[in-house]
């Protein structure tokens, strides 16, 4: 699994990230998390506001951070409709 955090490096974009990488930690999932900060990369994935976080190319999340219990239900979630 490919996990973007797209973000200029703002407070929230840099507590999205950590977040991601935390629950990717917790829930054992197999992924790479990478931070893209630039401007024109982002808006190549359609983001027009950051932070936000992409997983396989799909916009799971736009101009908020979740919890990291949140972010490691939707990653849940990704898997399971992926695989169904």
């Amino acid at each position: 699994m490919e996990i973007k955090v797209l973000g200029t490096g703002c407070a929230k974009c840099k507590t999205l990230e950590k977040s991601t990488i935390e629950a990717v930690s917790q829930s054992g999932i197999d992924a790479t998390v990478t931070k893209v900060e630039d401007f024109i990369e982002i808006m190549k994935l359609g983001v027009m506001t950051t932070p936000a976080l992409v997983v396989d190319g799909n916009v799971l999340v736009k101009g908020r951070v979740p919890s990291v219990a949140e972010i490691s239900q939707m990653l849940i979630n990704y898997i399971q409709n992926k695989n169904s």
